[in-house]
């Protein structure tokens, strides 16, 4: 099986789930498997897939969706250098099946299977498919997706609906075993920032700021991103010394189903993972959907508002992003609403469904 991703986590760490599943499958029947992984070079999937013990090959891939005419001149030449690299990486391994989970990456792969007449399965992890999805959901054997409110975005009687693959951890720990893990005290009030994979600079400077006034209620357990890890740092040194272990923080962190399962609240940005992860661990959200060029998280993060599992604070009302934390700290009934809410959007098959399908497609 192939696997190609669009460097960011959540596009990875579904894939990473769909592959340990299919595995177990496919040995339980005593049959042998071999994985692939395709990305770019530089991206976040290339430090996680080689740890997971996946090898992985790198090609050229490009934006297309971009404001620059210069911009989308090199993209497309990258596209298409991408593309005659994925051909030869699809000619030598000849998977059986092609999953691809979006991302400008899973592009010149996903092209590549349909010229070589590999089937191809995709996955849509966010509400609203980009460019990437939209355009290899035409070329798919099948297409699946996380949850409804994507489907009239995606090609009818060849999409299923399977919820968001996350790692087996998120289903067997729990809130007493994570903090022990942590070392945290079972009675602290817990709050993880997580700014994604890449990190989110207007996210961790609001938490920075609010740092005595968050601190003062909570435990907070702060995943900056590697380009933030210093400032970060340095903000925790000149913290009364009595407040410095009360901030953790980490550039990374792996242990992300443990420390959602300790969190009383998640503060994160709205990418695809939230839409598994926490409804996984059952976390209350406080969600910054990030904007970029010709995308936008916020589908995701209003699909878990409208179903009372979070709360939705826009980049422009940052500055009050502490106070809306506190409000969920200070109200209990509202968390155990707000998590209840989470649960009951969690689909623990969808890694086996995912695997189905890329069954069901390769035969």
């Amino acid at each position: 099986m192939l696997f190609a991703g669009g460097g960011t986590g959540g596009h990875v760490y579904p894939s990473l789930a769909v592959a340990r599943a299919l595995e177990a499958e496919l040995r339980a029947r005593g049959e042998p498997i071999e994985l692939l992984y395709v990305g770019v070079r530089g991206r976040v999937d290339e430090q996680i897939v080689p740890r997971e013990g996946i090898p992985f090959r790198a090609i050229a891939a490009g934006q297309l969706r971009v404001s620059s005419p210069l911009a989308f001149a090199r993209g497309t030449v990258l596209l298409v250098r991408g593309t005659v690299q994925a051909a030869g990486i699809v000619r030598r391994f000849r998977p059986d099946a092609v999953f691809a989970t979006g991302g400008y990456a899973s592009v010149p792969v996903g092209i590549a299977a349909r010229v070589l007449r590999r089937p191809l399965v995709v996955y849509l992890p966010d509400v609203t498919p980009g460019w990437a999805v939209r355009l290899l959901a035409r070329l798919a054997s099948r297409a699946a997706t996380t949850s409804d409110a994507a489907l009239a975005r995606l090609p009818a009687g060849r999409t299923t609906v399977v919820g968001y693959p996350v790692r087996d951890d998120f289903w067997t720990l729990d809130r007493g075993t994570a903090r022990r893990r942590l070392g945290i005290a079972e009675d602290a009030a817990v709050v993880l920032v997580t700014a994604g994979s890449l990190g989110a600079r207007a996210v961790n400077d609001a938490v920075i700021a609010a740092l005595p006034r968050l601190l003062a209620r909570a435990t907070v357990v702060h995943v900056t991103g590697a380009a933030d890890e210093a400032r970060a740092a340095g903000a925790r040194a000149a913290l009364p010394v009595g407040l410095q272990p009360r901030y953790l923080v980490r550039p990374y962190l792996d242990a992300m189903p443990a420390a959602m399962h300790a969190a009383d609240v998640v503060v994160s940005r709205a990418g695809a993972s939230t839409l598994g992860e926490l409804p996984a661990a059952g976390a209350p959200g406080v969600l910054v959907p990030g904007e970029y060029e010709g995308w936008s998280q916020a589908p995701n993060a209003e699909y878990l508002a409208a179903r009372g599992a979070a709360v939705v604070v826009r980049n422009s009302e940052l500055g009050r992003l502490a106070e809306r934390v506190l409000e969920l700290l200070a109200d209990g009934p509202r968390r155990t609403a707000m998590a209840a809410a989470m649960r009951s959007l969690a689909r623990p098959g969808a890694a086996k469904e995912l695997v189905g399908l890329l069954v069901e497609a390769a035969a």
